[in-house]
């Protein structure tokens, strides 16, 4: 046979969905999380020879989530490292792993004590890679819808034969946000940072004139390392959900930016990564997210 050798792998649960209520008191909290635990190292020998000495079973790794979710998730972040510590130090042949975990926001329904709907605009994210003594922390969220009606224009744009996109200077720009950011330390109020991070990006889409979503996510990219020094990097990506405006012309109404048609698809794909200069990049961290970010 052809001499072949194993190179990267990993194993674990995949989507363990994790429902917690906390009900300490008459007034009920809800965390609904989405669970993956996936270990890194020496597992050689259970695929060149079988043996199975070395493999935490994935059932056991199930069973430990939601173990440890009876002790309360704190933020997605602060749970993962738990997970890690415990696989990493609890097994001497594991030597790292991914863990990964999307939060899904409940609200409460007219502020009722235990009565809720899934009220978060967003899904919140959260993927810890642990190489060693290497902790790589990236937070996100993905599906944030936003829309500016108008301050939105693309023009300038290289014309060739098969162009025919018309310049215009007041268009919609809506767009739905997938993000994801590394920290430069685990030692985070990651709750706290989050929010700030949510609200830095929607602020800077919100004010000014928008030549191109490209611009867009540069300047919410500079704008959240700016003003979050634990943060070294962020990726975004953003479809451009386009709005046609409605030729209603055939009926002998005018249209004058009132009425549109929402186009699903094709759509323009926007992805960009911004890294604080000088930073130390963590290009093995981001090759086990799958797509851009």
């Amino acid at each position: 046979m052809t001499e072949v050798v194993l190179t990267a792998n990993q194993y674990g649960k995949a989507e363990n969905r994790v429902v917690r209520v906390v009900r300490d008191t008459d007034r009920h909290e809800v965390v609904d999380l989405n669970v993956t635990s996936q270990l890194r190292g020496d597992f050689e020998a259970a695929h060149t020879k079988g043996d199975n000495s070395h493999v935490v079973a994935t059932d056991t790794q199930k069973n430990t989530i939601f173990a440890f979710a009876k002790d309360g998730v704190p933020s997605p972040e602060q749970f993962l490292l738990r997970l890690a510590d415990h696989f990493t130090g609890e097994f001497d042949w594991v030597t790292g792993g991914r863990w990964a975990a999307d939060l899904f926001g409940w609200t409460r329904i007219n502020d009722h004590d235990h009565a809720f709907y899934r009220g978060s605009p967003e899904v919140r994210t959260a993927v810890l890679v642990r190489d060693g003594d290497t902790d790589t922390m990236l937070s996100g969220f993905y599906e944030l819808t936003v829309m500016k009606t108008t301050e939105s224009g693309f023009v300038g744009y290289p014309k060739d034969k098969y162009t025919t996109l018309q310049e215009t200077t007041d268009r919609i720009l809506a767009t739905d946000i997938s993000t994801k950011w590394r920290y430069n330390s685990t030692d985070v109020d990651f709750n706290g940072v989050y929010d700030s991070v949510k609200q830095t990006i929607l602020t800077e889409f919100s004010q000014g004139y928008s030549n191109a979503l490209q611009q867009d996510l540069y300047d919410m990219a500079a704008a959240v390392i700016d003003k979050h020094p634990q943060i070294d990097e962020i990726k975004f990506s953003c479809p451009n959900k386009h709005h046609f405006l409605s030729d209603l012309s055939f009926c002998g109404l005018d249209n004058p930016g009132e009425v549109f048609y929402a186009a699903d698809r094709p759509y323009g794909l926007i992805e960009a990564t911004i890294q604080r200069q000088g930073a130390k990049t963590a290009d093995a961290a981001w090759v086990g997210v799958a797509g851009f970010c």
